[in-house]
């Protein structure tokens, strides 16, 4: 058996989901309500696989995927949600999650999605998949042209670093790195690095 922890704030979604795994080779081991609760029963139970609901109280399932990605715990991850944004769902995917499921979506797919992360392989739904699609044409449509250098940089603050060590590695001045920013944030939209960061994807590869 595959041992699972779900997390999700709604009862009713608790329930159809171990309604679902009944009889499967899934067992939930743990159910929790909110992102503290997820951390404790994942720290608890062991499982193979976690679950979660994105929209949770006392921390996201984000936060969750955060709090794992950032331990060094790459355990299999499924995302299970209402709905999600752009920046959202490219920083699930940035943090290696290996599942997403929307609510909405046929209830059999979960098993799908089971079946697939358990060997292995990452199963993101169809409407998903769209939406980052549509998302990354979106930006090119908006005229977003970055020079070389300014990808490297969107690159390097994509693995967090800061001013002074980007300058370090692309051999220019803090002052330079500055200006490039300045620029970045002129053709891209974004208001501050978080969201550079986040946002990634949308420019460099």
């Amino acid at each position: 058996m595959t041992r699972i922890v779900l997390a999700d704030d709604h009862p009713m979604i608790q329930a159809a989901v171990e309604a679902l795994l009944r009889g499967s080779q899934y067992q939930l081991v743990a159910k929790a309500s909110s992102g503290s609760e997820a951390i404790q029963a994942i720290a608890a139970t062991d499982p193979e696989i976690v679950v979660l609901d994105v929209h949770m109280p006392d921390g996201s399932g984000l936060d969750v995927l955060r709090n794992m990605r950032g331990g060094g715990d790459k355990r299999p991850v499924i995302l299970l949600t209402a709905s999600i944004d752009d920046a959202g769902f490219e920083e699930a995917l940035s943090l290696k999650v290996d599942g997403a499921l929307l609510k909405s979506s046929d209830p059999a797919l979960l098993l799908d999605c089971l079946d697939s992360v358990a060997n292995g392989e990452e199963w993101i739904d169809p409407q998903l998949q769209k939406q980052a699609y549509d998302a990354r044409i979106a930006a090119t449509e908006r005229g977003v042209s970055l020079s070389p250098r300014e990808r490297e940089l969107v690159q390097l603050v994509r693995q967090g670093l800061r001013n002074r060590d980007i300058a370090e590695k692309l051999g220019i001045t803090e002052g330079t790195v500055k200006v490039y920013l300045h620029s970045v944030f002129e053709k891209t939209g974004v208001a501050n690095r978080t969201e550079l960061a986040i946002r990634a994807a949308e420019w460099v590869r």
